[in-house]
């Protein structure tokens, strides 16, 4: 528990948790069905080939990545006793049970909740629902990793007015990265935090997300805010320790990198807030102190409204 630094994992260790789908996207090669994902984009009649030949430099570069060195990964995980809040729309995290039995929080985490009509029964979801109210002794984890190196490489093939292997860098360096967190979200399932010890599963059901829990990243659909990140690094020192920063627009940096809550709640689930109404981004400025105006233009994509 607490706040731990991950930076001795070696890239060849993380290779086999690499999805590739996404590297074909990023070449728009795309595969007709039944051809359409990884591997079988090797048999389509009419990418099939380019993308071979793409997928061999790809390894050929990645080998010489490894063997260079000349990338590595770095993260902090966090893993914190929470409890949701009273009005139910929060998460409060605290440094330790003691904090926990004073209802001391070291942090509050501020979720959305999903606000248009639905014509089901289905509830109205909110990341908070996913952790327990106070009187139980649940918790919650964080991590921030990105890939380093890449920009050295970068500027390297520029000055070689190598645009194939420039492109091919930053696409294994999104590779490296999210392999990392996937390779990171096992460990602790099953051994940091350790609430699926006894997980048994292969790199690829990991990739079909057949494991107990979900990591969501703040800004992406099931809380879109960016301004969390600034809470969670605060909360696990991610430049101090890691050396991973935030822009102005809140964009992580180096550019190859992630960020996720970890909740354990074996019903836990990914869904996108959707639209918001002034009412909920009233009380979410009030609940992160934040000037309403600000706010808005913060979740301006997901408002149902015009701004004022």
């Amino acid at each position: 528990m607490g706040v731990t630094l991950i930076d001795q994992v070696p890239l060849e260790d993380i290779v086999p948790y690499i999805d590739w789908n996404p590297f074909f996207q990023t070449w728009e090669l795309r595969g007709r069905y039944p051809n359409r994902g990884y591997p079988k984009i090797f048999n389509d009649e009419a990418v099939g080939g380019e993308a071979k030949k793409l997928f061999n430099d790809a390894q050929n570069l990645m080998k010489k990545i490894i063997e260079e060195k000349s990338m590595y990964v770095k993260g902090v995980v966090g893993i914190f006793p929470a409890n949701r809040s009273d009005d139910g729309e929060d998460v409060h995290i605290y440094q330790d049970e003691e904090s926990r039995q004073a209802n001391s929080p070291l942090a509050t985490y501020c979720m959305l909740r999903q606000q248009s009509e639905k014509e089901s029964d289905d509830p109205y979801l909110s990341q908070a629902d996913f952790i327990a109210p106070r009187g139980y002794n649940d918790h919650m984890g964080m991590f921030a990793v990105s890939c380093f190196g890449c920009d050295a490489l970068v500027q390297k093939y520029e000055a070689d007015n190598d645009d194939y292997n420039k492109i091919m860098s930053q696409a294994l360096a999104d590779r490296f990265v999210e392999a990392f967190a996937e390779y990171l979200h096992r460990e602790i399932r099953v051994d940091m935090w350790g609430y699926a010890k006894d997980e048994k599963l292969d790199e690829s059901d990991l990739l079909k997300i057949k494991y107990d829990g979900i990591r969501p990243a703040p800004g992406y659909p099931s809380q879109p805010d960016h301004t969390e990140k600034s809470t969670m690094w605060e909360t696990i020192k991610a430049k101090e320790l890691a050396g991973i920063e935030l822009s102005e627009s809140l964009s992580m940096m180096p550019a190859a990198s992630v960020s996720a809550l970890v909740f354990a709640h074996p019903q836990s689930q990914y869904f996108a807030v959707g639209q918001v109404g002034k009412d909920q981004v009233t009380n979410y400025a009030e609940r992160k102190k934040f000037e309403l105006s600000n706010m808005e233009r913060w979740l301006s994509p997901i408002l149902n409204y015009d701004r004022d």
